[in-house]
């Protein structure tokens, strides 16, 4: 894509915690004065919201696996386009929650419609965009369904799917990170919010994201 910015991508089943550690990251970069973007997946641009409203609406029980499959990727195709590519190329670091790994693990694992026609669909989606790195949280799926319990969770479309489904999800996810695992880095979502984000800051240090 010939992008001068960096590209971080926090993924994970439902509860695993990606919004407390995308918002602590956010407060480090304001911090640090880092240039970045903060989006997120389905999402980000006017369109790609409409399509997040359509995805997650527990009305919307008759839509099919593939046309759940095609709505993801026609969103990350717009917000790719639109909103990240500029600004990767205008050098800054760009930190989406979610992006196409969600969809290989959603759709493509526990959908069933298989891990590498959605991947093949996405990267199409992407024009071959993936992320410099992905942070996936690893929890197990009854832990996440009971962490949305505890906090009152809105359970949409996705969240409503079961327990088996999420570890279906987070099956295809690990399997998934053994394929480029440069690119990963796994956190033992059980661990406190500080030992998470100490590792997290910790990986953006060697990599030289940030300095502190």
């Amino acid at each position: 894509m010939g992008n001068k910015g960096y590209f971080i991508v926090f993924e994970g089943i439902d509860g695993c915690g990606k919004g407390t550690q995308i918002k602590k990251l956010e407060g480090l970069f304001k911090d640090l004065g880092v240039d970045a973007l903060f989006t997120r997946e389905p999402g980000g641009v006017r369109l790609s919201e409409k399509i997040r409203e359509l995805l997650l609406d527990k009305e919307n029980d008759e839509m099919t696996d593939t046309c759940e499959m095609l709505l993801f990727a026609a969103s990350r195709s717009m917000s790719v386009e639109k909103l990240i590519v500029p600004a990767l190329e205008a050098g800054k670091v760009v930190v989406c929650d979610r992006f196409l790994d969600s969809s290989i693990a959603y759709q493509g694992g526990a959908r069933g419609l298989g891990v590498e026609k959605v991947r093949n669909l996405n990267l199409v989606a992407t024009n071959g965009l993936v992320p410099d790195l992905t942070i996936l949280l690893d929890l197990d799926g009854q832990i996440g369904a009971n962490r949305n319990q505890m906090m009152g969770g809105k359970d949409d479309r996705m969240e409503s799917a079961g327990v088996a489904f999420q570890n279906k999800v987070r099956e295809t996810y690990l399997e998934n990170a053994k394929l480029d695992m440069s690119r990963y880095l796994i956190v033992d979502a059980t661990k406190t919010r500080e030992e998470i984000f100490d590792t997290i800051k910790s990986e953006l240090v060697a990599r030289g994201v940030i300095e502190c």
